[in-house]
C-alpha cells in the first residue's frame, strides 16, 4: 500500500461560525461575522446563496425549517435569545429569551426545541408558545440533542446522564419520556434521527464506536467501529434519507458512510467465501471469549470513506440525492463545501465530484489574493456552541421581555400584538403557505 502524504492542517476560515444542513438536506445555513447566509445545496455544479441575512452579526445558530422562509438564528452578541425571522418576506415572526445561553436549536413541522446546558424548552411551532420546560437536565455544555423530522412523530433524544452514555427518549408531542438507552459507557457526543425516526444513531466522546438503536423501542440494530487508535471528535451523524447508510465526520481527515443491512444466514449459505467461513469461525469463537472482545468481533466497518485534505478542522456531514445520484455533503469550517459521489452498491473510496466555496471567490487567484488579506481579520469570537456558555450575559434589549418562571423561564418579545400572536402567526396547517412559511395575515 502507498503511503499518502498527511493532511494540511489549516487554521479555520475568518468569519464562519456554524454551519448546518436543514431537515432533508436541500439547503446548508451559513452562521457568519456579518450574520448569516443560506444556501440551495439541490445541484452539484454550482451553489446558490438564496438569501443572507444582516439582521444581527456573529450568528453561531442559524436553523432554516425544510424548505420554507422560517429561519431561527441566535448571535453571539445575544446568546440567550431566539430570534424567529420569515426571511423572504424580511420580517420577523418572534423573538424568546431564555435564563442562560442558548447551545442548540432543532425544529420539525410540529416542535421547536431550545437546549440550554441545563434545560429543555418545547414550543408549538404553529404559534411559537411555550408547552414544556424539561428543568435540571443533566448537565449538558456542547447543548447535544436531536428531534426527528416525521410527519407522525416528533421524539427528541437528549443525554440522560453527564458521565456516561444514556440517552433519554421524549416523545415532544405527547411531552412524556419514552425510554432511556444505555448507549455508551463514555458520555455522549453525537445524535441523530434517520428521517422517519424509528431509528437513532449515537457516538460517544471517545469516538470509536458508532451504535444505531430502533425507536421508541430502544433495542441495539448495529454497532459500526470507525477506528481503533485514536479517540476523535465526532462532531456529526447523518442518515440517508432511505435509512440505508449512515455517515459520520469527525476532526479527524476521515469521513465515514456505514451501511445499514442485516446479513442473513442463507444468503451466506447461498454465496460461500473466505470471509463468511472466517465469519463464522469468529462467531463461534466470540461465545467463549470477553464480552468486549466479543463486541469487536461483530462491529462492522466503513463501507465508505472519504479522506479530507484538511484536518482538525470542525466539518458537518449529509447524505442526499443530488441530480437522481448518491452524494455525500461535507461542509467545513475551512470555507468550503465537498460534494462526493457514493457507490451505493461497491462502497469504498468516494470521488469528489464538486468543491464550493462558501465565501467570495471560487477559483485559486481569489482563494489567495483572500489569503494575503485576511491574515489580520480579527477571529470569530467564539467556533463552537458551547465556547458561548463562558460568554457575559448582556443587557435587554427594549423589546425583549427578559425574565424566568417556573412555568416556563422564557418570555416572548413584543414583536405582535397578542391577539395577533394568538391566532398563529405561522402557518403550517395551510399547504399554501408551506412552502413558504406565511405570517398570519
Amino acid at each position: 500500500m502507498e503511503s499518502q502524504d498527511a493532511p494540511d492542517c489549516p487554521d479555520a476560515q475568518p468569519g464562519f461560525i456554524c454551519a448546518s444542513f436543514n431537515q432533508d438536506t436541500t439547503s446548508l445555513s451559513m452562521g457568519i461575522k456579518t450574520g448569516y447566509r443560506l444556501f440551495s445545496v439541490t445541484c452539484a455544479d454550482f451553489l446558490d446563496c438564496i438569501h443572507e441575512g444582516v439582521e444581527c452579526p456573529d450568528v453561531y445558530i442559524v436553523e432554516r425549517l425544510f424548505s420554507s422562509s422560517l429561519v431561527v438564528v441566535v448571535s453571539l452578541s445575544m446568546p440567550r435569545r431566539m430570534n424567529v425571522y420569515h426571511f423572504k418576506k424580511g420580517t420577523e415572526i418572534c423573538n424568546y429569551s431564555y435564563s442562560n445561553n442558548i447551545l442548540s436549536v432543532k425544529l420539525n413541522r410540529q416542535r421547536l426545541v431550545v437546549c440550554l446546558e441545563e434545560s429543555i424548552y418545547i414550543h408549538n411551532i404553529k404559534d411559537m408558545k411555550l408547552l414544556k420546560t424539561l428543568l435540571n437536565t443533566p448537565t449538558n455544555p456542547s447543548g447535544l440533542c436531536a428531534l426527528s423530522v416525521n410527519h407522525s412523530n416528533s421524539y427528541l433524544a437528549y443525554p440522560g446522564s453527564a458521565t456516561i452514555g444514556e440517552i433519554t427518549i421524549y416523545d415532544a408531542n405527547s411531552l412524556s419520556t419514552l425510554t432511556l438507552i444505555q448507549a455508551h459507557d463514555s458520555p455522549l457526543a453525537a445524535l441523530t434521527f434517520n428521517t422517519s425516526g424509528s431509528k437513532l444513531a449515537s457516538a460517544s466522546e471517545k469516538g470509536t464506536v458508532i451504535r444505531v438503536f430502533s425507536v421508541p423501542e430502544g433495542d441495539k440494530l448495529f454497532e459500526f467501529r470507525r477506528g481503533m487508535k485514536r479517540y476523535v471528535s465526532i462532531s456529526s451523524l447523518s442518515f440517508s434519507a432511505d435509512g440505508q447508510f449512515l455517515c459520520s465526520s469527525s476532526n479527524t481527515e476521515t469521513v465515514h458512510i456505514f451501511k445499514l443491512e442485516q446479513h442473513s444466514p442463507r444468503e451466506d449459505e447461498e454465496s460461500p467465501t473466505w470471509s463468511t467461513y472466517m465469519g463464522k469461525v469468529f462467531t463461534a469463537a466470540s461465545t467463549y471469549l470477553p464480552s468486549q472482545v466479543s463486541d469487536m468481533m461483530h462491529q462492522d466497518r466503513a463501507f465508505a470513506t472519504v479522506r479530507l485534505n484538511t484536518c482538525g478542522l470542525k466539518n458537518i456531514c449529509a447524505l442526499a440525492m443530488i441530480q437522481k445520484l448518491p452524494r455525500l455533503l461535507v461542509a467545513s469550517s475551512d470555507g468550503f463545501l465537498y460534494i462526493y459521489n457514493v457507490d451505493p452498491q461497491e462502497g469504498g473510496e468516494c470521488v469528489l465530484a464538486q468543491k464550493h466555496r462558501l465565501f467570495e471567490g471560487s477559483d485559486d487567484e481569489e482563494e489567495n489574493e483572500e489569503e494575503k488579506t485576511e491574515e489580520d481579520a480579527p477571529q470569530p469570537s467564539s467556533q463552537s456552541y458551547a465556547a458561548t456558555v463562558a460568554l457575559p450575559s448582556t443587557p435587554p434589549s427594549s423589546t425583549t421581555l427578559m425574565g424566568y418562571s417556573e412555568e416556563g423561564g422564557a418570555q416572548r418579545g413584543e414583536v405582535f400584538p397578542e391577539h395577533e400572536f394568538a391566532e398563529s402567526p405561522v402557518r403550517l396547517d395551510d399547504e399554501n403557505e408551506f412552502p413558504p412559511v406565511g405570517l398570519q395575515e
